[in-house]
């Protein structure tokens, strides 16, 4: 079991949709919470307790500084939520390079990058007794590729291959990952995508349902919630 009171926890995309309420969340918990996106106002605007910190996950040497900096905000880290994200809808034959470059940029390499950043903090954390964890949404197009978002589900779907094998890496050192494969959720991120349009969904996962689902396995020391973890919500 996870302790969240005390925790330090950097959250990785917390102006967006999921990221705000599992930023919401966390704090209420009482953990220390770092909020981290690119744009400063929308993070101060959230009204959440917490240390601002702005980085583009674009820049691969801007993702090392946000690690070093969100270790010195309380000279330690004890967890990330990588809730940050890019989509694109159309057909594999309609992708530019820009398109699947930002894709791949965000949704995949980030987050590697994010971890390999972390790992020395996150193993003195454990070190220290703590119960230190890294929490990515792949989502269900991890499991399931979906027609006209075959770059989107491959940039997921590698994010996931990589956590599956850096976890039984990790586990050694007490750092546990913790993947998350939630359906359509009823963010923004559908509504501004980097390219094409959005089809008409059906109805989604409501945000605050799934965010405290997913605090729920990081409390309860999960390292694996598929699609048909969230069914079950009282969305």
């Amino acid at each position: 079991m996870t302790l969240i009171q005390d925790s330090v926890v950097l959250v990785v995309g917390a102006s967006g949709g999921l990221g705000r309420e599992i930023a919401r969340l966390l704090a209420d918990g009482g953990a220390r919470v770092i909020l981290s996106g690119r744009d400063r106002t929308k993070l101060e605007a959230l009204g959440i307790p917490g240390t601002v910190l702005v980085a583009d996950l674009n820049d691969p040497e801007a993702i090392g500084d946000l690690v070093a900096a969100a270790v010195s905000v309380h000279g330690r880290l004890d967890g990330i939520v990588n809730a940050a994200g890019v989509v694109a809808f159309g057909p594999a034959s309609a992708l530019s390079d820009a398109t699947l470059t930002e894709l791949f940029a965000v949704n995949t390499l980030a987050p590697i990058r994010l971890l390999r950043a972390s790992i020395e903090a996150l193993t003195l954390s454990a070190e220290q007794g703590r119960d230190p964890f890294v929490l990515t949404i792949s989502g269900v197009v991890s499991e399931s590729p979906t027609a006209n978002l075959a770059a989107y589900s491959a940039s997921k779907a590698g994010l996931a291959a990589f956590g599956q094998a850096a976890a039984r890496e990790l586990r050694r050192v007490g750092i546990r990952i913790v993947d998350a494969r939630p359906g359509h959720t009823e963010t923004a991120l559908s509504t501004h995508p980097i390219s094409g349009t959005a089809p008409r969904f059906p109805s989604g996962h409501e945000p605050a349902a799934v965010a405290q689902r997913l605090v729920e396995a990081i409390v309860g020391g999960e390292r694996d919630v598929p699609s048909t973890a969230f069914l079950a919500m009282g969305d």
